[in-house]
């Protein structure tokens, strides 16, 4: 099964203005990146992705199973060994956080540390990319590297949560 169309953008724009005695100033600033991800294992290269809409109890968490235990949109089993790219998106509905990272056990730890979270507010969201030129991405380690914790920050409410990841098999 190929992989095609696969492209991770984000993009910031800003301007700062101030009214000056004859006119008025202005300071655009701007930020974006993107990457366009052929088919396959290498730099430049994804072959898998996994993607889904999630909600979590009040209090809830869970350990996403980067390594086999994910289905694609197709019913398969979606192994990861490399990361390429991901994002995550609180739904703005939300009343709690999204808390991402710090599992207990076999925490895929490449991207946020073994302890490290990423809190998102009600409709946040969070795009991380490794680039065209990265061969090794963000590494997932079947077995002992390879759960992303994603957890309800608090009680009396459930979250929802979007999430996509692109990486690649090998």
């Amino acid at each position: 099964m190929a992989l095609s169309g696969t492209v991770l953008a984000v993009s910031a724009f800003a301007e700062l203005t101030q009214a000056l005695d004859l006119g008025a100033g202005r300071a655009p600033q701007s930020l974006s990146r993107s990457m366009a991800l052929a088919n396959g294992t290498g730099a430049g290269k994804a072959d898998r992705v996994w993607s889904d809409r999630r909600t979590l109890a009040a209090s809830a968490t869970e350990d996403l199973d980067l390594a086999g235990v994910l289905l694609d949109a197709f019913g398969q089993a979606v192994t990861f060994a490399r990361i390429k790219g991901i994002v995550i998106a609180a739904a703005a509905g939300n009343t709690n956080n999204v808390v991402v990272g710090n599992a207990t056990s076999n925490a895929w730890s490449t991207l946020l540390g073994a302890t490290g979270t990423l809190t998102l507010r009600p409709g946040a969201f969070a795009a991380v990319g490794t680039g065209t030129s990265d061969a090794t991405g963000y590494v997932v380690t079947a077995a002992t590297g390879d759960l992303l914790k994603i957890a309800n920050s608090g009680a009396g409410s459930s979250v929802t949560y979007d999430i996509h990841i692109i990486g690649a098999s090998a």
